[in-house]
């Protein structure tokens, strides 16, 4: 043991199980490229963060590492990335101390869906998790003017991000986490509740509704609920007036139409029961525990940065909440 380990407290706290030395086995102790263990015991995974903690401080980092040390003996465990990939540069030079992301806003076009999918395996390659918002992407069968059809949708292209995060290898030894977040006034949102129903889509995947204030209010007067998405230029003559509403969104396309207030003017596609909408919301709630239930607009409201964000998706557990290309740099205490 180091001078510096010899330096800690003996601790107190309650012996590590056996499930605990398994977790820590397989997920956070460190392992050269032929398996053998680097850290040989749990004290020498806290001295490696430790360590890695106290090199930050520079001439006084020798002053600093006991002290770290003592911390994470005591229950200060920090998120997972930094337990399995602090002080790790010798064998795994390319990992995260980044346990969750927020993508970037995906943009409504083709090149940049593909390349946020490259972003997001690089980040899910890293060993962060990765949180996304699609309601952003056209709706099924609305039609693309630069290829001259209809789209998919927003889910056919979940799909796409699916099959990278089964695919790409997380480092720290687990399986890539991802959440998808979807505007309960999207076209589509249907669809996106009732995914998982299917065998095996989107198990890569947590899913959350995005529910706003406007919502809500109409389950409780029963009344009629717009699904809409922004209205494309090309379509300007084919709409009447009365088949627009305007409302918030998180990223305004060159040619989108603009009120005085920043809204965004949206195509209704259709028109259904805001309480009809509610009720298949918590069926499948019951039934599959998914998707989850984001109060959006409270959630920008209670955020301290709301002058300067706006938050549409969370990490992938869901507790949370981030703007685009935000991340979480969680500890927890024992």
């Amino acid at each position: 043991m180091s001078t510096a380990a010899k330096a800690v407290k003996t601790s107190n706290a309650v012996p590590l199980q056996a499930p605990s030395q398994e977790i820590w086995d397989s997920k956070y102790r460190l392992k050269d490229r032929h398996s053998q263990p680097v850290d040989q015991d749990v004290s020498a995974t806290y001295e490696r963060v430790a360590r890695a903690l106290a090199a930050v401080e520079g001439d006084k980092a020798d002053e600093w590492l006991p002290r770290f040390q003592w911390a994470l003996e005591h229950g200060a465990i920090p998120a997972g990335r930094i337990l399995s990939n602090a002080g790790v540069e010798e064998y795994k030079p390319a990992v995260s101390l980044i346990n969750c992301t927020v993508s970037r806003t995906i943009r409504d076009s083709m090149r940049d869906i593909l390349d946020s999918v490259v972003d997001a395996g690089m980040t899910l390659k890293s060993g962060a998790g990765i949180g996304y918002d699609f309601s952003t992407l056209r709706h099924k069968g609305a039609f693309v003017f630069g290829a001259g059809a209809g789209t998919n949708g927003p889910l056919a292209f979940m799909d796409i991000y699916d099959k990278m995060c089964f695919t790409v290898a997380s480092a720290g030894g687990r399986r890539g986490a991802q959440m998808g977040t979807f505007d309960v006034g999207h076209p589509d949102v249907r669809e996106f509740i009732q995914a998982k129903r299917e065998s095996g889509r989107l198990r890569q995947f947590n899913l959350s509704l995005l529910i706003t204030d406007e919502f809500m209010e109409a389950v409780k007067d029963n009344a009629d609920w717009p699904l809409a998405f922004p209205l494309h230029p090309g379509e300007k003559d084919d709409v009447k007036p009365e088949d627009l509403i305007y409302r918030d969104w998180p990223v305004v396309e060159d040619g989108y139409t603009v009120d005085d207030e920043g809204r965004v003017a949206c195509r209704i596609v259709e028109v259904i029961k805001a309480r009809e909408l509610w009720d298949t919301i918590m069926s499948s709630t019951y039934d599959y525990a998914e998707p989850g239930f984001i109060l959006i607009d409270q959630v920008n409201r209670m955020n301290n940065n709301w002058f300067c964000e706006d938050i549409r998706a969370t990490n992938p557990c869901g507790e949370q909440p981030l703007p685009p290309e935000g991340a979480c740099l969680w500890a927890r205490s024992t």
